[in-house]
């Protein structure tokens, strides 16, 4: 069980089980989305996520031409988690929601080519550009 939370703790997530997927995520709508070098997301099967609190949505069509609902608090501005056209039946959930330091790292890292040059990537990361 883990639990991810906006900043002011309105908006929170509880998982069960495992993530499928951990990834990182280069794009410059990502950088922008989260003021920092790249955006990153654990996703998890929609049965495994319970979702609390008030959350205001921001759809954008992502690099692949498929809708991202980008679900925030409306009190803080905190994106908590986030759920892919392209990914039916899984809910993303920002990895830095869970303020977690020990959390698993991620395992893919897409949109490299846009990639900041001094950002390290983990050895065993799954390279998609």
């Amino acid at each position: 069980m883990r639990r991810a939370q906006c900043s002011c703790g309105q908006l929170s997530v509880e998982t069960e089980g495992e993530p499928t997927r951990i990834s990182m995520c280069h794009c410059i709508a990502c950088q922008r989305r989260t003021g920092s070098a790249f955006g990153a997301q654990a996703r998890f099967a929609d049965e495994c996520v319970r979702i609390t609190g008030t959350s205001t949505t921001y759809t954008r069509l992502g690099d692949s031409g498929h809708a991202i609902h980008f679900h925030f608090c409306p009190t803080c501005g905190s994106t908590v988690y986030y759920q892919l056209d392209r990914a039916p039946g899984a809910i993303a959930i920002a990895l830095g929601a869970f303020g977690d330091p020990t959390f698993p790292a991620p395992k893919v890292s897409v949109y490299e080519a846009r990639k900041h040059a001094w950002v390290g990537m983990p050895e065993d990361v799954e390279h998609i550009d």
